[in-house]
């Protein structure tokens, strides 16, 4: 037993000592554990948008990439009224979906198959451009030509 009894002042100082605002005093326990923990079960959402190579099983598929899309109805739309001759959409993949009623020079990353039949048949061409998004998609090695010192 102690001689003198400590006194109360001495007790509770300091920042961390009013648990106050912390979720009934706990720490990366109200937050879902800290780092990985987790991956499989309750952030399996977050680790299939984020890291889905993150177990590495053929099972699990990588998002495939998206296109912006037009369908050749609006194609014709926008070249009636604006009295165009050639479009350049060069993120944009073509479907076939109405009619196009004017020839057409038609520049877009991709081409459906029924779109590319009826902008021919309307006179029109169905060029290829190539984007950054596109040289990554495409099965072609890209060759960069060699500099002479």
């Amino acid at each position: 037993m102690s001689k003198f009894k400590t006194r109360k002042i001495r007790h509770l100082r300091g920042r961390k000592t009013g648990f106050g605002n912390t979720k009934k005093h706990r720490g990366s326990g109200s937050r879902g554990g800290k780092g990985l923990a987790g991956l499989h079960k309750y952030k399996w959402s977050w680790t299939t948008t984020f890291e889905p190579d993150h177990f590495k099983k053929p099972s699990m598929k990588p998002k495939p990439r998206t296109y912006d899309v037009i369908n050749l109805h609006e194609i014709n739309d926008m070249a009636v009224k604006r009295n165009l001759k050639e479009i350049d959409l060069p993120h944009t993949k073509v479907l076939g979906d109405g009619e196009i009623t004017k020839a057409i020079k038609v520049k877009a990353l991709a081409f459906s198959k029924t779109a590319e039949q009826k902008i021919k048949e309307a006179g029109g061409t169905a060029q290829l451009v190539h984007s950054n998004q596109s040289s990554v998609l495409s099965k072609e090695p890209v060759v960069k030509p060699k500099t002479e010192n």
